[in-house]
């Protein structure tokens, strides 16, 4: 597993988007997408809540996060084959305990929890859902949100199971991180370190060719794998290598 440490979730963001242009190979998936993949990574987020908590190469700024943050926390409208609202908000649909369907907000019991023992690590949210998960063909990347107090801080840990990391997880940190400070200010507590863990971290080259000339500026930045240039074939680099 790779370890990336940096000051906030923007910064965090770039560095893990080099590292798998410049150090990853290329994969098919199952659905037949061309990916750069990575082994293991976790992001280590100091001050999570500091700017800039967007990337200025990300597709994805300050408008479309916060929209995204705000539906994570409260919910959507829009019909989804799952939303991590329901998830961590809801979880239990299509199940049912002693006769009755199964209603689980988890935040309020990671918040409970750690009110009553503030060195708890039980304090933890799932979002898989078997009986429905294993049917879906778009089923979801985080798995598991844990928080614990310590040093007068709370800290979150979330592991996603597979991670889009050029477009995708920009948001999902920023929405996470306003999860964490959701959760904080109920407790009375300041936001403590932030970590991301992607067990699957990758890029769809091809898909999101576009995507990735920001942070690559054109090989000026980085200099990604050759599979990446060859698709993209946006510079000069394309030719040579």
């Amino acid at each position: 597993m790779r370890l990336i440490r940096a000051p906030g979730i923007g910064r965090a963001h770039e560095l893990v988007v080099k590292m798998i242009l410049e150090k990853g190979w290329a994969l098919q998936t199952e659905d037949n997408e061309a990916t750069i993949e990575f082994e293991e990574v976790a992001m280590q987020v100091d001050t999570p809540l500091s700017e800039p908590m967007v990337s200025p190469h990300s597709r994805f700024q300050q408008r479309f996060v916060e929209q995204y943050a705000h539906d994570l926390l409260q919910g959507s409208k829009a019909s989804f084959e799952y939303d991590y609202h329901g998830r961590l908000f809801n979880w239990g649909e299509r199940l049912a305990s002693q006769g009755h369907d199964v209603h689980v907000d988890q935040i309020t019991y990671i918040v409970d929890k750690l009110r009553q023992s503030q060195k708890s690590r039980r304090a933890i949210a799932i979002t898989w859902n078997p009986v429905i998960d294993e049917q879906l063909d778009d089923c979801p990347c985080l798995q598991l949100v844990q928080c614990v107090l310590r040093e007068g801080t709370l800290r979150m840990r979330v592991v996603f199971r597979s991670n889009d990391m050029l477009t995708a997880a920009g948001a999902n940190m920023y929405a996470l991180v306003q999860l964490q400070k959701h959760i904080a200010d109920q407790i009375g507590v300041p936001c403590g370190t932030y970590t991301h863990i992607s067990l699957v971290p990758h890029v769809y080259y091809i898909r999101d060719a576009h995507d990735i000339m920001p942070f690559c500026g054109k090989g000026t930045f980085i200099q990604p794998v050759a599979e990446v240039c060859r698709a993209c074939q946006q510079c000069p680099r394309a030719s040579e290598v």
